[in-house]
């Protein structure tokens, strides 16, 4: 079994109690962040890896969104987020996207960067099928230069892995410049500095 059959195939068995697992932290950190950088896009969006839809009550009725995910299970529970938005939900792999180059105004990426099998080349394809002038917006957890906490992150990445196929201590600052993108925004979130925005540009 491929790796990324591996990751749809555990994100379908979690799907069924994806929200409740992540409701601590989507109160005390994701709402306020998907709020502020989400509500204003406008124009056509793809969204990478939209999992159960927690991005899509967000998004201004001026949003034409894309979301996409490789789980099945994923997407069916996000069905349920399409309230009044103009959102289309499909299957995809993102290190194989299905549309036409120079698609999107804007790219959005919620810690998806850390599960997918080759983020380099999803990246790539990120790039392709972003505008000249689009931005893509990724809020991702990274691998700390904060020893101690690089360490607990390292401790735990094979439990991850195992369960979700979630690398959480890949450098995803530096596979954004692998894939030729220009980073153009990089900030502190929270836990110092494990939680980032980043955003970039061809």
């Amino acid at each position: 079994m491929s790796k990324t059959k591996e990751v749809e195939k555990k994100y379908n068995r979690f799907s069924l109690i994806y929200d409740l697992i992540e409701s601590p932290v989507e109160r005390f950190l994701f709402q306020k962040w998907r709020k502020k950088y989400l509500s204003k896009l406008k124009g056509n969006i793809l969204e990478i890896g939209v999992g159960t839809g927690k991005n899509l009550i967000y998004y201004n009725n001026k949003a034409k969104v894309t979301a996409i995910d490789i789980s099945e299970g994923m997407l069916e529970k996000a069905k349920n987020k399409q309230i009044n938005k103009e959102i289309k939900l499909m299957i995809m792999d993102a290190q194989n996207l299905k549309f036409k180059s120079n698609s999107f105004d804007y790219i959005v990426t919620t810690c998806i960067l850390c599960s997918i099998p080759d983020p380099v080349k999803a990246l790539k394809e990120m790039k392709r099928v972003l505008k000249p002038n689009g931005k893509i917006l990724m809020i991702e957890h990274v691998l700390s230069k904060n020893k101690l906490i690089a360490l607990f992150e390292k401790i735990h990445n094979p439990i991850t892995r195992f369960f979700l196929g979630v690398d959480i201590n890949r450098n995803t600052k530096q596979n954004i410049k692998k894939s030729g993108l220009q980073l153009i925004k990089d900030k502190n979130l929270a836990l110092k500095d494990v939680f980032r925005l980043f955003i970039a540009k061809k």
